[in-house]
């Protein structure tokens, strides 16, 4: 027969192991509703995510698209990055880029240094984005200022090396800038890092080499003005030779002109056509003379 006692601590046991149930369903539930919103992962629009493995540390080869994902939470994480065109400011001013002065520094052929403001544009692969976070294991911000910084550097140090300062900031500028995204392209195509555009926005070259080109600049002005004087010089003597060339042309014609008709005058004067022209003036009266003699006036014979 079944004591009391027994009765009782048969009783607590069993209301022990009901109390350890609920007590465990409670946390379960506890622990459901904590980790509930954790199992669900949104990707915003204009990104997508990296599946990483906690445990072996790898990461998927297929990325999340936008959307809601369902993800294991004590075993996975999600790194979001952007898809969308990013641009990378890299200046010596705190108000654009970064806080931090982020200008590129570079020596000419000459070695004279170089100061640049840059900016690149470019988009991500989405398809090479968990190649990229394989390889830098970092976000894309620190990607940026890191590994594609010194990428910049590097080319435009190559290109600028190659060529006189004068030339980089002036007429050849473009050109750089061409060379420049060309060799960026090619070096971070391999990450899924497409380059878009690369602008030099700002050179700032040594005072001395902004003089020296100011000098020579004003020296090739004036060079220039005195061609020019030059040429209206030589236009103008060449004008005024011909001028005086056409008038002694002129006045020998006219000289000739004149000696012809001269002659042709001189052969046509005869005493005949003289004393005819004088009949021909004369009006029936005898000239007043004095003295008691009697003019003569000899007429042209018939």
């Amino acid at each position: 027969m079944e004591s009391p006692f027994e009765r009782n601590d048969i009783n607590g046991l069993v209301g022990n192991t009901k109390v350890r149930r609920t007590a465990m369903i409670i946390a379960a539930a506890i622990a459901a509703l904590v980790l509930l919103p954790s199992t669900f992962t949104y990707i915003s629009p204009g990104h997508i995510g990296i599946v990483i493995h906690r445990l072996g540390g790898g990461v998927d080869d297929a990325p999340l698209g936008p959307g809601l994902h369902m993800r294991n939470p004590l075993f996975t994480a999600i790194e979001e990055y952007p898809t969308f065109m990013q641009t990378l400011v890299l200046t010596r001013a705190n108000t654009e880029g970064s806080p931090n002065n982020d200008e590129i520094n570079v020596n000419s052929k000459e070695g004279q240094p170089l100061s640049l403001d840059v900016s690149m544009s470019f988009e991500l692969d989405p398809m090479k984005v968990p190649k990229l976070y394989s390889t830098f294991r970092t976000d894309i911000e620190t990607i940026q200022h890191s590994y594609v910084k010194q990428a910049i550097r590097q080319a435009l140090q190559e290109v600028a090396g190659e060529e006189a300062i004068a030339d980089v900031i002036g007429p050849k500028k473009a050109e750089a800038t061409g060379r420049v995204q060309g060799l960026l392209e090619k070096r971070l195509e391999g990450f899924g890092i497409h380059v878009r555009q690369f602008t030099i926005n700002e050179l700032r070259p040594p005072s001395t080499v902004i003089d020296a080109i100011n000098t020579k600049n004003v020296m090739q002005q004036q060079a220039l003005t005195a061609q020019n004087e030059l040429q209206k010089n030589t236009f103008q003597a060449q004008g005024d030779s011909i001028k005086a060339a056409g008038r002694a042309k002129a006045i020998l014609t006219e000289a000739q002109a004149q000696a012809k008709a001269n002659e042709l005058l001189s052969r046509s004067i005869t005493a005949t056509l003289v004393q005819y022209e004088m009949a021909k003036r004369w009006d029936g009266k005898m000239p007043m003379v004095s003295g008691g003699g009697m003019p003569m006036i000899q007429l042209p014979k018939p």
